[in-house]
């Protein structure tokens, strides 16, 4: 099983991100480093361009922003990821729509009914991609802390969240699912206060390791890693 270390949330008040990301067939190992030069995934012509930076801001609103159906841009300063687009599409995480997105090479972020919200929106931002498959841009996701920022750009605004937690998702679990999926992560049925975001990628290394080769019809594993965080600032995008 993987060991995953659990923290507190961020105080209330703050708004929370999740990445999450689906597995692929790959050689990288369980303990993959930042890769060497910045992950970078050209944007579309809809996507905020330009690179994120880490400069503080004024502190966040806590309401919706109409971003849920816009493509985003996701950096990660310490692994390396700069500029990954983050595709919207209307489903749940890891579906054979948002699997198709992140066979691209991109980022997939699920809305409505059984996704997620949008960047900035209170709720929980789903994003996940492939860890090992179509050029891995978060092979290095395992090594996010807590602390460390998470940048959003989408809608002309830069959300920037705070890695607060480390989970676990099994695919054989619906109550896992459920946990992950939820409106606050981890607690089903729960009223969100707060926006956070789940990132979200596969544990293919680590679950091989310990002899579970189980697998989906999508060739996930049955765990997957998922990094919880909180929003903490909003600003204007650069302009280009």
């Amino acid at each position: 099983m993987i060991s995953l270390r659990i923290v507190s949330l961020a105080p209330a008040g703050a708004l929370v991100v999740a990445l999450v990301g689906c597995a692929g067939a790959g050689a990288a190992g369980p303990d993959a480093k930042p890769p060497a030069a910045p992950v970078s995934v050209a944007a579309s012509d809809t996507a905020p361009a330009g690179p994120v930076s880490a400069s503080p801001s004024a502190e966040p609103a806590v309401r919706e922003s109409g971003t849920r159906q816009q493509t985003a841009l996701l950096a990660i300063p310490s692994i390396g990821v700069v500029d990954l687009r983050v595709v919207p599409y209307e489903g749940t995480t890891d579906d054979w729509a948002g699997t198709r997105i992140q066979d691209r090479g991109v980022a997939a972020s699920p809305y409505g009914d059984e996704g997620g919200v949008g960047p900035g929106e209170v709720g929980n931002y789903l994003v996940t991609a492939h860890r090992l498959s179509a050029g891995g841009p978060l092979r290095a996701l395992p090594s996010v802390d807590k602390g460390d920022s998470v940048f959003v750009t989408a809608g002309g605004k830069v959300y920037e969240y705070e890695i607060t937690e480390t989970r676990t998702t099994s695919f054989r679990s619906e109550r896992s699912l459920a946990e992950q999926r939820a409106a606050v992560p981890g607690a089903p049925g729960e009223k969100p206060t707060r926006a956070m975001i789940t990132l979200s990628t596969c544990a293919t290394p680590e679950d091989d390791a310990a002899g579970n080769f189980w697998r989906d019809a999508k060739g996930n594993p049955e765990h997957r890693i998922d990094k919880v965080g909180v929003l903490v600032s909003t600003r204007a995008a650069p302009s280009e």
